[in-house]
């Protein structure tokens, strides 16, 4: 009897075990749905409060975020503004320059380069800039130095200038940011030569603006110049053209005619630019530095391609006529004391107004973000109900989850369930229109009082004409 006793315990305590044990899995899914919902809006709460903070940018950020900030974005595209002079603060008033457009090859050949302090204090400095007769590009050139060797190379890079402004304006904008990636001309950059340079300056360009005229200088810091080569650039054919045969003409001048070989003196060109009457012809002088004055040797021409070269002159008070076409900017006075006291005020009462504008947006944009928030939390409660509903639509469903019946039950239950969602839906739409169908009313009731006609389309109006 005894032993009976305690199988029978044993048999109720196992019995007990397994049951608790099935109550246990079948609640498993409702506490996993619980916490699937905490931890989602738990996520859209530091995300609210996240998006608050970085309304203002911060250093802190996700690593998806810094991948995002630090994708490459294209230079060519950048608003650029035109650059303002930095006023010191302990100083109530500093003169603001004014600029104005003048020629860039006036006198002709005057253009230069110089090679002062600041290149071999930045290493990189960039010259002055031409400007196309048209306004359409600026050519400029970017000098760099190479410590190692202390030698000098250049190159020439093209800025597009934005439509839709100024000519001074345009001018002002031209920053390096939107230059074109590749060089239109370049040095060679082999540092062997201790000391020396390699510039490339623009002289002028043609009268319309298709091609460019540029001079090389090559010598060192130690001895001066030792050669100026010219070339011409061609912008619709994107080559260049080296007119080396000017100074072959020039050698084979001297050493023909007058018995002197210049390769064994210091000579060199002057290019002055392109000629008035043809623009295909390119216009030099050369000089002889033999002496203590430089020695005149000719005003030369030579094509555009270095196919013909001729003497002009041997007078050395002859100017030839040279085409100015290039443009550039000079610094032309300094705005008056009351202007600039007039436009601090200004820029005084625009900060106030735009520090009440930022505090305004950025309540607008905090209070948007805490809708949202309040939104997504009320999404997530929905659907955590639905589907906990549903979750125990199918437990008071008995037979076996497996079971043809009981599947075709559960769905059964889904469509009748979506249909009433669907249902539901509409009808809060329907009151919603019937809101706004009020207050259209009471907005045609006020406009008739105060006496305003509600306008007809013109599409309706033209087709009750038509009927009639």
């Amino acid at each position: 009897m005894l032993r009976k006793f305690f199988i029978l315990i044993i048999v109720l305590f196992v019995g007990g075990n397994l049951l608790e044990t099935e109550a246990k899995n079948k609640d498993l899914r409702s506490r996993e749905l619980k916490h699937q919902y905490e931890v989602l809006k738990d996520d859209a709460k530091k995300d609210m409060r996240g998006k608050i903070y970085n309304i203002t940018p911060s250093g802190y950020m996700t690593v998806d975020q810094y991948e995002t900030l630090s994708e490459y974005k294209d230079k060519s595209n950048l608003e650029i503004d035109i650059p303002k002079f930095q006023t010191p603060s302990d100083f109530k008033y500093v003169p603001k320059p004014l600029y104005r457009i003048v020629k860039y090859n006036d006198p002709p050949g005057s253009a230069e380069i110089s090679l002062g302090k600041r290149l071999y204090l930045k290493r990189q400095v960039n010259a002055q800039g031409i400007v196309s007769p048209d306004f359409s590009m600026m050519v400029y050139p970017a000098v760099y130095y190479y410590t190692n060797s202390a030698s000098v190379a250049c190159d020439l890079f093209v800025i597009p200038l934005v439509d839709g402004d100024t000519n001074l304006n345009k001018i002002l904008k031209a920053n390096t940011a939107k230059k074109l990636p590749d060089p239109i001309m370049t040095t060679d950059k082999t540092i062997d030569n201790y000391a020396a340079f390699r510039t490339l300056t623009p002289v002028d360009f043609t009268p319309d603006g298709s091609k460019l005229l540029v001079k090389q200088k090559i010598g060192s810091r130690e001895d001066g110049i030792w050669q100026t080569s010219i070339y011409v650039y061609d912008f619709k054919n994107n080559v260049d053209y080296d007119l080396f045969e000017i100074r072959d003409a020039v050698v084979y001048f001297w050493e023909e005619y007058m018995a002197m070989n210049l390769d064994e003196k210091r000579w060199d060109i002057y290019p002055l630019g392109f000629a008035k009457n043809d623009p295909n012809k390119v216009l030099v002088q050369a000089f002889g530095y033999t002496g203590k004055k430089p020695v005149f040797l000719g005003t030369w021409s030579v094509d555009i391609l270095g196919n013909q070269s001729r003497l002009i002159s041997f007078d050395k008070n002859y100017m030839p006529e040279v085409s100015i076409n290039g443009y550039k900017i000079v610094q032309d006075g300094i705005e008056d004391y009351d202007v600039v006291e007039k436009e601090k005020e200004l820029q005084v009462k625009r900060a106030k107004k735009m520090r009440k504008e930022y505090k305004k947006q950025r309540k607008q944009v905090i209070k948007q973000i805490e809708e949202d928030y309040e939104l997504t939390v009320k999404g997530l409660e929905r659907d955590f109900k639905d589907e906990f509903r549903d979750y125990k639509k199918l437990r008071s469903l008995s037979g076996n989850v497996e079971s043809p019946d009981l599947q075709a039950k559960y769905k059964q239950y889904l469509i009748d369930q979506t249909n009433k969602d669907i249902e539901k839906t509409q009808k809060l739409i329907d009151k919603k229109q019937k809101q706004i169908e009020k207050i259209d009313t009471k907005i045609d009731k006020l406009n008739e009082q105060a006496g305003i006609h509600k306008e007809v389309p013109a599409e309706v109006e033209a087709h009750d004409t038509t009927e009639s």
